[in-house]
């Protein structure tokens, strides 16, 4: 179907004008354009609606969900954190009481010390005092024989008695101690 412009202009032996308008396209293409607006707007629409919303429903659940999510991170966090800080102060309790411990430990075993060294010092002392009991009675014994001996010579008669042995050594013995010897 040729444009009545078209036809025209041929008549005329004119070529025809690029600038010519076929109102039969023009209505025909505004017919199409008004069935693709309408399939359009009643079916790809309102998918694209309740996808928008669907994505709008989402983004707005999940916002709600991170914000929740962070409340109790954070929440999490401020317990962590008190636990840290309560656990820092029962270190430093528990660091505290061992040193404590530590310096009755030493103190003890200071005094378990002392106490060691004079149960030593003491049965040194005693050991040592036994030992000159022993040497002054060993001493006595032979002092008394030479002193026994030396008086029998002097005197010239023999002490074999042993009582008057020993009369003789004790006197003797008792007057170097007294420093008086020879006074009887």
């Amino acid at each position: 179907m040729k444009s009545l412009f078209v036809i025209l202009a041929a008549e005329e032996g004119h070529e025809p004008s690029p600038l010519a308008v076929e109102w039969i396209e023009v209505v025909l293409a505004l017919v199409v354009f008004g069935l693709l607006f309408l399939a359009i707007w009643k079916l790809v629409a309102p998918n694209f609606e309740k996808t928008f919303s669907e994505r709008t429903a989402a983004i707005e659940g999940g916002l709600a969900a991170a914000e929740t999510k962070q409340a109790e991170a954070d929440a999490k966090l401020a317990e962590l954190e008190a636990q840290l800080a309560d656990a820092r102060h029962e270190a430093a309790r528990i660091r505290e009481e061992a040193r404590e411990q530590g310096a009755a430990i030493i103190a003890e075993m200071r005094e378990q010390a002392q106490a060691e060294a004079g149960r030593i010092v003491e049965h040194g002392k005693a050991q040592i005092e036994a030992e000159r009991q022993q040497a002054v009675t060993s001493l006595r014994a032979e002092v008394g024989s030479l002193a026994t001996s030396l008086a029998g010579r002097i005197v010239g008669e023999s002490l074999d008695d042993d009582a008057r042995q020993g009369r003789v050594v004790e006197r003797f013995l008792a007057e170097l101690e007294t420093g008086t010897p020879g006074a009887n």
